[in-house]
C-alpha cells in the first residue's frame, strides 16, 4: 500500500468517525460550530506569557474527546504532518526574548521560552477543536449549518466540493503512482526526471475526471446549488450544550484556574 492508498483510508476514517453515534454527535452541527469558533477565540485571546491561563483550557477537548467516544491518540495520529510545523511556529522565540522573567532558585526562564510553550498550546489546542468538529460533524451536515448561519452560497458549495474532490484527487495519484512503481521496479519515489510528466498527467486526468464530476451533477438537478443534508432543528439540548460551553469558556477565560488550585494545594 502506497502513501497515496494510505491516505485515502485516512479519509474513510475520518467518515466513518463522523457518523458514529455518542451525544457530541447527536448534537446540531451549528451549535458545535460555534462552540468550536468560540473556543479558538477564546485561546487566541492569552497573552504570549500567559502559560498558566492557558493550560486549563485542554479541559474542553479532553471532554469532548471522552464524551464523542473518540481516541486522544487518533487525533494527534492523523494530524501527525501538521503538527511539527505548528510547534516549530515559536522556535525562535527564545532567541529574540531573553528576559528572564521566571527564577527558580538557580534556574531561570527567559520569556521567549514561555511564549514559545504558549504559541505551541495554542496551535495544538486549536487542532484537537477543529479535528473533534471535523470527527464529530459529516462535512454534509457542516456546509448545511453554515448555509443556516448564512455563510455566502460560493464559499459553503467551494468547501464542500474541495472536501470532496480531495479523494478524487488522491485516488488519481494513487493509480499513477502504482503504474509509475509498475514500470520503474525497485525505486523509491518518483525520479526528478518524471516531475514534470507525472504533474501533467495528472491535470489532464484531474480535467477530465471534473468534467465527469459536473456532468454527473448537472444530470442530478444541479443548478449552483446544492441540497446539503436534512439536519434535525435547533433544540433545547442544542442551545443547553452552546450556552454551557460559552459560559464555561468564559470562566477559563477570567478565572485563574491554575493559581486558584495551586492556591488550594498549598493550603
Amino acid at each position: 500500500m502506497n502513501k497515496m492508498h494510505s491516505a485515502l483510508r485516512e479519509l474513510a476514517e475520518m467518515d466513518e468517525l463522523a457518523v458514529r453515534v455518542s451525544p457530541i454527535h447527536a448534537l446540531h452541527p451549528a451549535a458545535k460550530l460555534i462552540a468550536t469558533v468560540a473556543y479558538i477565540l477564546v485561546t487566541l485571546s492569552f497573552d504570549k506569557y500567559d502559560l498558566s491561563g492557558l493550560v486549563p483550557m485542554l479541559l474542553w477537548p479532553i471532554l469532548l474527546f471522552a464524551l464523542s467516544g473518540i481516541q486522544v491518540r487518533s487525533c494527534f495520529y492523523k494530524l501527525r504532518i501538521v503538527l511539527p510545523l505548528v510547534m516549530a511556529v515559536g522556535l525562535f522565540n527564545p532567541f529574540l526574548d531573553r528576559t528572564i522573567i521566571l527564577r527558580m532558585g538557580t534556574l531561570t526562564v527567559s520569556g521567549g521560552v514561555i511564549s514559545m510553550l504558549t504559541l505551541m498550546l495554542k496551535g495544538v489546542y486549536c487542532l484537537m477543536a477543529s479535528f473533534l468538529l471535523m470527527a464529530t460533524t459529516p462535512i454534509d451536515n457542516l456546509c448545511a449549518a453554515l448555509r443556516q448561519l448564512h455563510v455566502p452560497k460560493m464559499l459553503v458549495t467551494l468547501l464542500l466540493l474541495t472536501y470532496r474532490y480531495i479523494g478524487v484527487m488522491t485516488g488519481e495519484l494513487a493509480v499513477m503512482t502504482d503504474a509509475y512503481h509498475l514500470r520503474a521496479p525497485g525505486q523509491k519515489g518518483i525520479h526528478i526526471s518524471a516531475w514534470g510528466s507525472f504533474l501533467g498527467q495528472l491535470l489532464l486526468r484531474s480535467m477530465d475526471r471534473a468534467q465527469e464530476l459536473y456532468a454527473s451533477m448537472l444530470l442530478r438537478g444541479y443548478h449552483q446549488h446544492f441540497h446539503y443534508a436534512d439536519i434535525k432543528p435547533f433544540r433545547g439540548r442544542d442551545a443547553l450544550y452552546l450556552l454551557g460551553c460559552l459560559l464555561f469558556f468564559f470562566l477559563l477565560r477570567s478565572v485563574r484556574l491554575a493559581q486558584l488550585l495551586g492556591g488550594l494545594l498549598v493550603r
